[in-house]
């Protein structure tokens, strides 16, 4: 598999430290980014390229992390995209979130140059990122999953295939409900704590370990608790998902009107400029409405 030459675009918060991983592991990268800086990937071994459409013509696999559907079509089927230049045989694995329609639409144009598509979303933000120990929710053909299986076992800790393409883009749509209700949760459980007088911290210690313990819990509030919200997953990025989760049930004709109450929340905080601020900030609102904060004493 390391004689596999891979293409790397997207190289942000979570590309950059997923790019690292692979070049750790022994493959050979070409990368391109039309705004974040990768000079540092460069200098562990990567290969600049000059667009997407180069990256594709040098590479079996190209790997696409970038914020949204418009971002993914564009670096794909726009203008010296990926498209342009892929060879057949190639594969495209889009790990970015983005809706599941606009991933089967670009599997189409894609299978009609005889290049194959797998959509395969992340969850676990940058320190998993870092650590190569995402869980990645794949979408596609299952002789191209296995082909390309090796090399995102390099990023994440858990990698399985969930259906065909667009399926793991639905997948992590419903991850993403679940994160953002369960920090909501967690903030409105912890400001009453504060609010009542009750140390947050022992909180925290007394109900992590029971049923109300949770990965996010333990992720989260210790953020929480120490008022930093330095993003590793941003709120406009979870607006974001949240918006594909929404459009996605009203086309399915799924109700899902807690994911349109924390949408309203998420807004809320955009608006009182903490759009850049990890989700965790999710407690800033109920913090505003209640005039105290969840902190250590």
């Amino acid at each position: 598999m390391l004689d596999k030459k891979i293409g790397f675009i997207g190289l942000g918060i979570m590309g950059k430290p997923m790019a690292r991983n692979l070049l750790k592991a022994g493959f050979k990268l070409a990368v391109y980014d039309k705004a974040a800086s990768f000079d540092d990937i460069i200098g562990l071994g990567a290969e600049a390229a000059s667009s997407n459409k180069e990256v594709a013509s040098r590479s079996d696999i190209i790997i696409t992390m970038l914020p949204n559907s418009p971002d993914v079509k564009e670096a794909v089927l726009g203008k010296d995209g990926v498209a342009e230049g892929i060879k057949s045989g190639a594969v495209v694995v889009d790990m970015s979130s983005i809706a599941p329609a606009v991933s089967q639409e670009v599997e189409k144009a894609l299978k009609a140059r005889g290049a194959a598509f797998l959509d395969a979303p992340v969850s676990g933000g940058e320190p998993k990122a870092i650590d190569g120990t995402l869980a990645i929710m794949v979408g596609g053909d299952q002789k191209v999953f296995d082909e390309v299986k090796p090399v995102l076992e390099k990023m994440g800790s858990s990698v399985v295939r969930v259906g065909n393409v667009g399926a793991g883009n639905v997948t992590k749509l419903a991850n993403q409900i679940i994160v953002a209700l369960n920090i909501a949760a967690v903030s409105e459980a912890f400001t009453l704590a504060a609010k009542a007088g009750v140390d947050p911290q022992q909180v925290f210690e007394a109900i992590k370990g029971g049923l109300a313990g949770s990965t996010v819990m333990n992720a989260k509030v210790p953020m929480i608790l120490d008022g930093n919200f330095k993003p590793g997953f941003r709120i406009e990025l979870h607006i974001k998902d949240l918006q594909n989760a929404l459009d996605t049930a009203h086309e399915t004709g799924v109700p899902i009107p807690l994911t349109a109450s924390i949408m309203e929340i998420l807004q809320t905080l955009k608006n009182d400029g903490f759009a850049a601020n990890d989700h965790s900030a999710i407690v800033r609102y109920y913090e505003k409405a209640a005039k105290v904060e969840a902190r250590k004493k």
